[in-house]
Order: C-alpha cells, then structure tokens, then sequence
C-alpha cells in the first residue's frame, strides 16, 4: 500500500511532551476520503491517552478524535462525498461492518472492536492509526460525517462531546418536561446542558464551582446547585428524572443518585480512573438505574450535527496553535478553559 508523509503532533513516549514529528498516512482507496484537516479538538481523553494513564498506550501517539477537514480526494467507489465538502471524523475511522452491532448502526459496540481513531490500530490489526493533531487523514466514508451548512468549522468538538452527550439525552428519554442534571460545567457538561435545553428538557447544573453560575444560566440551565453547600442533596432529593455525569474525578455517586427521582437514570460520561463504590441501596429503594454512555454510531452522530445546525449549537471554544498544545494540556487539567481547545490546523501547515 503506497503512502504519504504527513507532519503532525504527538508523544513519544507517555512521560514526554508533544513534538513535532512525521506519520505516514495511505493513500485513499476505492471507499475512502482524504481530507486537510482545518481544525482538531482536544478531548481529556487526549491526555489521559498521551500520558498512559488509561494503559495499553500505542507509541508514537498522534492524539486527537475532534476532526474537521475539508475533502481533496475520494475513491472511485465514494458516493457520499465530493472534492471540497466539509466533513468531520470522530472517535472511530472502521468498523467490521457485518455484525449485529454494526448492523444496528452502533458501530461503537462493534463485536470485533472498531478501529480507533488514534492509538490503535486498523481493522487489519496491523496498521497503526493517528489522530487529528496532523495535517491531513484518509478515512473510509462509511465513518465519515458531513458538516452541514451553518456550523462553524471550529465546531470539532462536536464529533466527541457533542455525541457522548447526545447520545445519552436521547436514549434515556430527554424531551419537554424532563427534568436534567448534569454534573459538572466542562467541556462535556456545558455541551450537556445546551443539547438537553434544545430537546426540551428544564436542566439544572450541579458544580463544585460557584464561578460558573453565570455561565450555566447563559448556556440554558434554569437551576444551578454548589454541590459542597451544606444541605444541597437533602434538600434536593428526588427532584431529577436525568442525570448526566460528566466528571472525570472520583466522586460520591450514591450522593447524587439520591437526587433521582423513583425509576430515574444516572448516567456516566465521565471516566474516573478508579473504582467508584455504590450502595446496593442507593439503586434498590427508588428502583434508580447507574448506566454508562460511549460516544454514538455514525448515524447518530449525522443526526446530532444536522441537530446543532438546527438549533444553532456549538462548543465554546478557544482556538490555539499547535505548538500551544502542551500548555493546552496543562490548563484542561487546571479546568482553565471555558470550555474547549480547538488546534487550527493551519499553524501547522504554516
């Protein structure tokens, strides 16, 4: 398989900082996209990545699964897509396509594991994949979305936070008169509240942070709780149908389930990186569910972005240059963001 040279950013190592570096990417086949990145999200998944603190990294490591591009060159077998349209990629480039989950349009739960779309490996178990922090990438259309007029290129994090909190506002059944939590106000929460407030839904934040009260109301919520407040989950108990759980760091969840009303859903988004002990009780009296959440198939995720285009929804975002990224890092860990990095890909073609 003939292939191209490409400049990107990655890690080479998980105790070392992202550097400049060369990945090489194919050439587009008879069903692939090839497409110049214009702008890549950065996802805490990224760094927890990068850093290995997930384990079973795959070095070098080019992060990044927040992709939008603009198409240079389909293959002849393409249908969906023409040189110059733009389009997006998220967390997964393949799938095995003939399973039951395949087949239901949740390629994400692929019997055979889908081909990630950095620090793994494609479906032929040989070939490594890189991410977005990079100048161009060649995809299977099959896992390529369309941007619809209306979103701003910089709209990139959609194709993950946007999706891992759709996905789960959908499914768990949020629409008008549903009452929605979300815990905590980042890059995943904020995008939380703006879906659950255009399905309908009355939302109500729940942050450590009294800081981010204003904003919370701005981004749709009607109801902001400082979970450290004396007294908050007693007073509180029983007043949420939905609780969308965003954080990453370890937390009381049997708190928060407490919130719940009978038969309500807790689900999690955020991936503490540790086991988190629940009560039995905290489930059985109430007949509460604790779920989890992963991203959405391709279709699903076509049909959140042509939603946001709909409703006018995108992250809010501040846009760096590449070779910006290590600091980036550093200020997601210190929450120093409101709410998300976006790379212009630009800087690195410059």
């Amino acid at each position: 398989m003939s292939t191209r040279s490409t400049p990107a950013w990655g890690t080479r190592a998980p105790d070392r900082p992202l550097e400049p570096m060369t990945i090489e990417r194919r050439e587009p086949g008879p069903r692939d996209v090839a497409m110049d990145i214009l702008f890549c999200g950065i996802c805490h998944s990224d760094i927890h990545q990068a850093r290995d603190e997930w384990t079973g990294g795959l070095f070098p490591m080019v992060p990044g699964h927040e992709i939008i591009g603009r198409v240079t060159a389909v293959g002849a077998l393409v249908t969906k897509f023409a040189v110059g349209d733009l389009v997006g990629v998220g967390c997964m480039v393949d799938s095995c396509h003939t399973c039951g989950s395949c087949g239901a349009g949740d390629e994400q739960f692929c019997e055979k594991g889908a081909a990630l779309t950095y620090n793994g490996t494609e479906m032929d178990r040989v070939t490594r994949t890189y991410g977005g922090y990079s100048s161009h990438v060649v995809v299977d259309e099959r896992f390529t979305v369309r941007v619809p007029d209306g979103l701003d290129p910089a709209a990139a994090p959609l194709l993950c936070a946007g999706i891992t909190t759709y996905s789960p506002l959908r499914l768990n059944g949020c629409g008008p008169g549903t009452r929605v939590g979300v815990v905590g106000l980042g890059g995943l929460g904020h995008m939380a509240v703006k879906l659950a407030r255009s399905l309908g839904a009355e939302v109500t934040v729940l942050s450590t942070s009294a800081g981010k009260e204003k904003d919370a109301r701005a981004l749709g919520a009607s109801r902001f709780l400082v979970t450290t407040a004396e007294g908050v989950f007693e007073g509180n108990a029983g007043t949420l149908d939905l609780i969308i759980d965003t954080v990453s760091a370890p937390h009381d969840y049997n708190a928060y389930l407490g919130l719940l009303r009978a038969r309500g859903t807790m689900v999690l988004v955020g991936a503490p990186p540790e086991a988190v002990p629940v009560h039995p009780f905290s489930l059985i009296m109430g007949s509460k569910r604790l779920v989890g959440s992963v991203i959405g198939g391709i279709a699903e995720t076509q049909e959140m972005l042509d939603h946001c285009a709909r409703h006018g929804i995108v992250s809010e975002i501040e846009t760096i240059a590449i070779d910006q990224v290590n600091a980036a890092y550093e200020r997601v860990l210190k929450s120093d963001v409101r709410y998300r990095f976006v790379i212009d890909l630009a800087t690195l073609r410059a």
